[in-house]
């Protein structure tokens, strides 16, 4: 199965700790990097996780609270400083680009390479992006400003040659994508030999959604429904339940909640207050409700599916 992995680059929320680096991850598909959110010390932590820089080329920014997008113009210069070629796209709401252009243009005067930023809607689920292997779609969230999760969806893949089946029919190589997509296949003689015979269905295709930072918002259940992993914020728990909702955050038997009624796999949690030494609480409280579930922890990796 190729790969679909999750690396928890950071995993606190707003105030600094010596424990937690504030949020970023990246989804590594197929050695394809994609970034979602940007906090300080994200790239010290992508060292960390031995990724390599040349193979990011998208970042998704939930929102523009500096904890999740402050780690941005470093990024870019050490970009800069390797000699980076190849365009770096940042998928963001309104405002990003009128924020950074002017710490890029006086800290990089001279850029090696292009960085282009793309607005999305953060009223109503938007294709972000697309490419052969995947649609990023955008989950909307509900916090102070503008705010969206991810949702990564694996494209279907084509299925699989019986490699004895197709020697013994004797298929000549020039058939076998119009197989792999779903075709029969017609000897020389005029047989007709059914596609469920020459191969096997593909993998089902597999999802990630990342949900920060957010109240707790029942309605994101439809479009979640049934994900491989979700990684939702639980910032407090049940005691801190009254400054959760000034905050517009969620605690971790909300976020369970969430992770039951919309039947994922597993539940990761994160974006954990300054004010828990131990996030076993959190997970307490979230296990109590939906069994499958784990902290996040800086340059951990979690295999999708």
């Amino acid at each position: 199965m190729e790969k679909f992995d999750l690396h928890i680059l950071g995993c606190g929320s707003a105030l600094p700790t010596t424990r937690h680096f504030p949020t970023s991850q990246i989804i590594n598909l197929r050695d394809k990097l994609y970034m979602i959110d940007c906090g300080e010390g994200a790239q010290l932590q992508f060292r960390k996780s031995r990724l390599k820089f040349s193979r990011l080329n998208h970042i998704f920014i939930s929102h523009l609270h500096g904890d999740h997008c402050f780690g941005l113009p470093g990024l870019i210069s050490t970009l800069n400083l390797l000699g980076r070629t190849a365009e770096l796209h940042i998928h963001s709401p309104q405002g990003l680009e009128a924020q950074m252009a002017p710490i890029l243009s006086f800290f990089n005067r001279e850029m090696t390479f292009r960085v282009i930023f793309h607005e999305f809607n953060t009223h109503t689920p938007t294709l972000a992006y697309e490419d052969r292997s995947l649609t990023v779609t955008t989950i909307p969230l509900r916090h102070r400003i503008p705010c969206c999760g991810f949702l990564f969806a694996e494209k279907p893949g084509l299925s699989h040659i019986i490699r004895d089946m197709v020697d013994f029919y004797q298929v000549p190589i020039y058939e076998l994508n119009r197989i792999k997509n779903g075709s029969d296949y017609t000897t020389p003689d005029g047989e007709i030999i059914p596609n469920a015979r020459l191969t096997r269905p593909a993998a089902p295709p597999r999802r990630y959604a990342y949900c920060s930072d957010t109240c707790y918002k029942p309605d994101i259940v439809k479009q979640i429904r049934g994900v491989d992993l979700l990684f939702h914020e639980a910032t407090f728990a049940d005691d801190a339940h009254a400054r959760a909702r000034e905050t517009f955050h969620t605690t971790a038997s909300q976020a369970a909640e969430i992770a039951r009624a919309a039947q994922v796999k597993q539940l990761v949690i994160g974006h954990f207050s300054a004010r828990y030494d131990d996030e076993t609480i959190l997970l307490n409280e979230a296990t109590a409700i939906f069994p499958n579930t784990v902290l996040g922890r800086e340059n951990q990796c979690f295999s999708i599916g």
